[in-house]
């Protein structure tokens, strides 16, 4: 199992700026390698104040946008219009300030049916790395209190997915279908950065790193990159019953 790299900072403003360094580094490594950089955008609250940042002044001078490309660890099953749409809110914060082409963002297309929809994103996927192997240069996620990431959920169907690398499942506890990278996808990137913050947070962070091995209890200890490093930024309110 891969050893995570944990990043302490003492509130949210620092564990973003942190994170934003790290998107910039990262960005940089995967032109210098390879031309481009691949990032895959968490949903939900926590990111929007990464996004923002990363679009703002101090940042956007710092990193060549026309060689990125985005694409979603999940997405919610709404249009792409509605205030819950995590496409939505990238396009808000990140892609219209920085003036994003079309071709640079890859959303799952919430216009089709949940699992025609998966099917085409994975399509997607496999369109945009081509010869390459199926390896994004990063993958933001985020932490839910019961220890979902992405769409990953407890007890769920899609935790037990071994072949696909985007999966509709349907999450009773919200009443809503979701799309979701699975977690072989994930765990072919490059490099994962867990980002989590808030005391609402600790319990399940503690399970996750800490405590036995229950990935259907525990949905985000199965992501474990097979040759790629792992990453959780982390305010101190979070980390408090880990680093006590």
């Amino acid at each position: 199992m891969v050893k995570p790299t944990l990043r302490i900072l003492k509130t949210p403003d620092l564990v973003i700026q942190a994170l934003a360094e790290f998107v910039v580094e990262e960005a940089r490594r995967a032109i210098r390698e390879h031309g481009r950089f691949s990032l895959v955008l968490s949903g939900g609250s926590s990111p929007k104040k990464l996004f923002a940042l990363l679009a703002s002044a101090g940042y956007r001078d710092r990193l060549e946008w026309d060689r990125l490309f985005f694409f979603f660890g999940d997405e919610r099953n709404v249009p792409a219009d509605h205030a819950d749409s995590n496409y939505r809110m990238a396009r808000e914060t990140l892609f219209d300030p920085m003036k994003t082409t079309p071709g640079q963002v890859f959303r799952m297309n919430t216009d089709l049916p949940p699992e025609e929809a998966a099917l085409a994103y994975e399509r997607d996927l496999r369109a945009y790395f081509g010869d390459r192997p199926m390896r994004f240069d990063l993958v933001l996620l985020g932490l839910g209190d019961d220890a979902h990431t992405a769409s990953l959920f407890p007890h769920t169907p899609v935790l037990h997915e071994k072949e696909a690398l985007v999966k509709e499942v349907y999450v009773e506890k919200v009443k809503m279908f979701r799309l979701t990278l699975t977690a072989r996808a994930i765990n072919c990137a490059a490099a994962v950065a867990f980002l989590v913050f808030g005391d609402s947070k600790a319990d399940a962070l503690y399970h996750v790193l800490k405590g036995e091995r229950k990935v259907e209890e525990y949905p985000a200890q199965s992501i474990q990159p097979e040759q790629g490093r792992l990453f959780w930024f982390l305010d101190e309110a979070a980390a408090a019953k880990i680093n006590p």
